[in-house]
């Protein structure tokens, strides 16, 4: 039987000998260490670590005792911890308006298994985006709104991604704010991509504006969405150089390519397990193989 990989996410104030403990809790219970990486934010006192832990037939614990006897140590050391075992995958959602380039990536690399996930559904506000979903197979919900209509739109997705027991919503290129409620109603289990120019270039236009600047920089950023507008937890960033020579549309073009990289990038190390949210910043630990 091929081994099981355990992923355990943990975070709790430094202190010395945390390392020896949770690596000999792990041993001690039979488990074999298959990569541990670590950080210490030393400013802020505290320590982060992401364990992978290979289970076989020689281990007889099972997941309940292995929480319970971890809660244990969790609790006498301040320990707050997630762990996931590698079997279900991710049921996600993703919300789109008019945008094609990031659905189209985020669809292809799914259907080649590249994202460890199950896209249940694409969203949006409009139906310009409905042949893209059926050219997958996956099931497309139009959702118009306005502004009179946002609220009882917004119970529509609840309702929605709730009883499809969705575990992440991507916002690729969704262009309606999200309310304060629905977005609590999903702590930390939003993902949101915008261009870097934010704040600087606000608006209908942005490149156009970027290009009447004469930027030599683009770029864009996924992050987690929260309260504060376009300021949640930085998950992944990427940026370009470009010239006097870029047109708007030619900025335009970059823009999306980095856009679908820095998406992809930031929706596989959600559904990876390395992310590690600290206040209003995300810890994100390297691939290490898997």
């Amino acid at each position: 039987m091929k081994p099981q990989i355990i992923t355990f996410l943990i975070k709790c104030p430094d202190q010395k000998g945390i390392v020896a403990k949770l690596t000999h809790f792990f041993y001690q219970e039979g488990f074999n260490l298959v990569s541990a990486q670590q950080y210490t934010n030393s400013i802020d006192g505290m320590f982060f670590m992401r364990l992978r832990i290979e289970s076989d037939d020689s281990v007889i614990i099972s997941k309940e005792q292995l929480e319970e006897r971890f809660a244990r140590l969790a609790e006498a050391d301040a320990i707050v911890w997630s762990v996931d075992y590698g079997i279900i995958k991710q049921r996600v959602a993703i919300m789109v308006s008019h945008t094609t380039h990031n659905l189209y990536d985020l669809l292809q690399r799914n259907k080649e298994n590249k994202l460890h996930c199950d896209v249940k559904m694409v969203v949006s506000n409009h139906t310009k985006l409905k042949p893209i979903a059926d050219m997958f197979g996956i099931p497309f919900y139009h959702l118009p709104v306005t502004k009179d209509t946002k609220k009882e739109q917004e119970q529509q997705l609840i309702d929605l991604f709730d009883s499809n027991n969705i575990d992440l919503i991507i916002m690729a290129r969704y262009m309606q704010i999200l309310s304060n409620d629905f977005i609590n109603h999903y702590p930390n289990k939003i993902i949101n991509i915008h261009h870097s120019f934010l704040p600087a270039f606000q608006g209908a236009n942005p490149y156009m504006r970027a290009y009447d600047r004469g930027v030599k920089l683009i770029g864009a950023t996924a992050h987690y969405a929260t309260q504060d507008l376009d300021e949640g937890p930085i998950i992944e960033q990427d940026v370009e150089r470009v010239t006097h020579e870029s047109t708007p549309s030619t900025l335009k073009a970059i823009g999306a390519d980095i856009e679908t990289m820095v998406l992809a990038r930031a929706v596989k190390s959600h559904l990876n397990n390395q992310i590690i949210v600290d206040n209003n910043k995300a810890i994100v630990f390297p691939e290490t193989g898997e």
